[in-house]
């Protein structure tokens, strides 16, 4: 009797190397852009291998330029992968890849930041956000350029469970400059602990993978990168908002090497600053000699509920800008201004 047979697992036909194909089509990496190539198969496979199993999968690949990363998720057994491609240079190749991938490879000349991805699948992926993460995953060799902003907004998206998180707790693979990297994995106290490091850790599982060396890109750029994996938590770590949790973790760290009191006094008005400021610290219990990097995400935690509660006795308090303070103050001590900042008639 014979036994059960292998489905064999997809393989692309011969196709020009991606060194030809950007010969074939012209292709060079704008600088303005922050464009750099990936030509070396091994790294494009190693990154997907970071991913997890991608076998019947659905993928979202973000800028896949002239493909390289794009043929190694395909080759790792994908069903069906997006691409979402801004400059439209790349498109050409990209739909010739499509054709050696019938029903496999979609690909939409779109910006990545404006991109309706939760339209992008079928409901029958998503999952429960309970449940394990769906067969989802998000793989971008992203420019320098973007990958901040674009991190950024997908977490906002976790934190609302919108975007590509409809579909449930999505994972994301994704490479960043190597100092960026650092940052987001960056654990209390380190040198590299930021704003970053709180913005997703509170919010996700965050990997460092590996690290690619410069000089394995076209054109090589100044910096190494770092693979960075992402899996967002069940319970975020910190309940609030994602706009109040920002606006605390923006202040506490734009004055990185003073104690975090200094930022903290910076989300209230000048005239009840020191007030409230101690109101905020005493509430949250969190010593107020220590500086940014030594904060950990339950001393976030507590600050941000004491925030929220003083935003609910304080109206107007949340939308309150220091820097708006400070602008208006000095529009008032020009010669010919009126005290609403606005000039008197000559």
């Amino acid at each position: 009797m014979a036994g059960p047979r292998k489905i064999a697992s997809f393989r692309l036909p011969p196709l020009p190397t991606i060194g030809e194909v950007i010969k074939l089509y012209n292709l060079r990496a704008e600088k303005q852009l922050s464009q750099n190539f990936l030509l070396d198969m091994r790294l494009t496979d190693k990154i997907v291998r970071q991913a997890g199993s991608l076998r019947d999968a659905h993928v979202c690949e973000v800028g896949p330029g002239p493909g390289g990363l794009t043929r190694s998720i395909l080759n790792a057994g994908a069903a069906d992968l997006l691409v979402v491609e801004k400059d439209n240079r790349f498109i050409p190749g990209l739909k010739l890849l499509s054709e050696a991938a019938p029903g496999k490879l979609r690909v939409v000349h779109g910006d990545i930041l404006t991109y309706r991805m939760d339209r992008g699948f079928p409901d029958v992926i998503t999952k429960a956000w309970e449940d394990d993460p769906p067969d989802l995953h998000i793989i971008g060799n992203l420019p320098f350029s973007v990958s901040t902003p674009l991190i950024i907004k997908w977490l906002e998206n976790i934190s609302n469970r919108t975007g590509p998180f409809v579909y449930g707790r999505t994972r994301l693979t994704l490479t960043f400059q190597k100092e960026v990297a650092e940052r987001l994995t960056a654990s209390t106290a380190s040198r590299q602990r930021s704003r970053l490091s709180i913005m997703a850790q509170y919010l996700c599982t965050v990997k460092s993978c590996f690290t690619i060396p410069g000089r394995a890109f076209i054109p090589k750029p100044e910096v190494d990168v770092g693979v960075v994996h992402f899996t967002p938590l069940v319970q975020p770590q910190i309940q609030k908002p994602f706009k109040l949790v920002e606006k605390v973790v923006r202040n506490v760290f734009q004055f990185r090497r003073k104690r975090c009191r200094k930022g903290i006094e910076m989300l209230f008005p000048e005239a009840q600053r020191l007030e409230l400021a101690e109101v905020m610290m005493r509430e949250a219990d969190v010593d107020p000699t220590l500086r940014p990097t030594e904060l950990s995400i339950p001393d976030i935690r507590a600050l941000a509920d004491a925030y929220s509660h003083l935003c609910s006795e304080n109206q107007g308090l949340l939308t309150y800008d220091f820097r708006e303070e400070l602008r208006l103050k000095h529009l008032n001590r020009r010669p010919g201004s009126s005290s609403n900042g606005t000039q008197q008639p000559v």
